[in-house]
């Protein structure tokens, strides 16, 4: 027995050293060729919990838009598991994020095989996607110019700004307040008209954002070293100084401070900033800031993805310099890596559940999702709805305290709940259930549920 007890042991040891090896990442700029070859090598590490796929469009120069996925069901939504995503290298020229991906691809498998039991859990509770560069056209432009200037590479090769070239769903929902119109979410079926066309690296992002249900994510940028929330737009115009609260303002500060204060030195008030007078305030404000406070945005990605889905999406600013030698990345990821994985942590945050017909079992879509912060009898709504996806299943980021949650179906009678939130680490979030009683077709015809009809549909504005 103690023969066979050192060969299992010697087995064990050969395999960690195994995957080790195999899973060897270079610090360096990869190409848009070896960043694909570095994704199949963690696919083929790690074939049971990823996928590696392809976005519907190409870049303008034809380079594939690829993602690597982590689940245990790779390929599939799986009921009361989060979504998250991670897209970076949305300007070309910053390329920090495009490696830190990379690296946390390879971090993730290698952990996954070595027995890491938090991220072994982590993957089993979340379904990961992990997008290394949506402009790899910029991202070559960049480095065939050496990497030095500030604007080069940034846009695409149509010289578009990818982070200007959303539909500007901010200034519905800033009208909607404005006229006292309860539509808070989904809003782009009300788009009629666009201030420029969509790029091929714009379509294939939005697409991802309406064919999977996304609960948590951020872009990754560089240039300054902060978690920017939102709003980036101003409600106004002005175009600095002026704090865009979303309704969620309160989850999002916690979420941009799930990443500063897990980063080395994000929100250190000691160190400097990046040459400016506010990129010197950020680190005395916890690292963080609100987009518009900091400069007014139009048609970034950020606000898009809260105002067309569930989806709540932050900024990072991963540094002052753009394009940073490659002697610097290994330093780079230490500082990085665990604000990286505490951040896709926040999925679980807040309260999820199923939402079914309680004669038929049946689940329900299009459930709308409405809060009210009633912690110590504060009595607010937060004007931002979400709605159950097509298994039925739904998800609602909050920080701890106690809400009345009300839930709405043009077909059904709404039903609340009290709950009280407390967020546990590495614990799922707090699991709610909402079985809704039918209303007679006569009440259907009276109008008596409240009617939101959610729409996908968005192909006749950017074909």
């Amino acid at each position: 027995m103690v023969r066979y007890a050192r060969i299992s042991r010697f087995v064990s040891l050969f395999f960690v050293l195994f995957v080790r090896e195999t899973l060897q990442f270079q610090y360096k700029h990869h190409s848009n060729e070896e960043l694909i070859e570095t994704l199949e090598e963690v696919h083929q590490n790690c074939p049971n919990v990823t996928r590696i796929y392809e976005l519907s469009e190409r870049s303008v120069r034809g380079v594939p838009l690829w993602l690597i996925e982590f689940a245990n069901m790779p390929g599939h939504h799986e009921r009361l598991k989060p979504e998250f995503k991670y897209i970076a290298n949305m300007h070309g020229n910053e390329v920090l994020g495009r490696e830190l991906i990379l690296r946390l691809a390879v971090y993730l498998c290698e952990a996954y095989l070595n027995g890491d039991k938090e991220i072994q859990s982590l993957i089993s509770m979340t379904r990961i996607h992990l997008m290394p560069s949506m402009n790899p056209d910029g991202w070559q432009l960049a480095t065939d110019t050496g990497g030095k200037d500030y604007l080069i590479g940034r846009t695409n090769n149509n010289s578009i700004d990818l982070n200007r070239n959303f539909p500007d769903l901010d200034r519905i929902m800033f009208s909607n307040e404005l006229n006292h119109i309860h539509h808070n979410h989904h809003l782009l079926q009300d788009v009629s008209s666009l201030r420029q066309p969509l790029q091929p690296e714009t379509k294939a992002v939005i697409r991802l954002i309406m064919a999977i249900p996304f609960v948590l994510s951020a872009n990754l940028h560089g240039g300054d070293l902060v978690a920017n929330y939102p709003y980036d737009e101003s409600r106004s115009g002005a175009q600095q100084d002026e704090y865009s609260v979303a309704p969620d303002d309160e989850t999002f500060r916690h979420l941009a401070l799930s990443y500063s204060l897990y980063h080395v030195d994000m929100a250190d008030p000691k160190r400097k900033g990046c040459g400016d007078s506010r990129s010197d305030q950020f680190a005395k404000q916890g690292g963080i800031t609100n987009g518009a406070q900091w400069y007014n945005l139009q048609g970034g990605m950020q606000d898009f993805n809260y105002l067309s889905s569930n989806d709540f999406e932050i900024t990072l600013e991963l540094g002052c310099e753009k394009y940073p030698p490659n002697h610097v990345l290994m330093h780079e990821w230490k500082r990085n890596k665990n604000a990286l994985v505490n951040f896709i942590w926040q999925s679980h945050i807040g309260i999820k559940g199923m939402i079914y017909n309680l004669k038929t079992k049946e689940p329900i879509s299009n459930a709308i999702i409405h809060v009210r912060n009633v912690t110590n009898g504060l009595h607010k709504d937060i004007k931002h709805d979400v709605t159950s996806v097509h298994d039925g299943d739904y998800y609602r980021l909050l920080t701890p305290g106690q809400y009345k949650v009300t839930v709405t179906h043009e077909k059904f009678y709404p039903r609340s709940k009290i709950v009280v939130v407390k967020n546990s680490l590495y614990m799922p979030a707090l699991r709610v259930d909402f079985g809704l009683r039918p209303l007679s077709p006569l009440r259907i015809q009276e109008g008596y549920g409240y009617s939101m009809q959610i729409s996908n549909s968005f192909e006749s504005l950017i074909s």
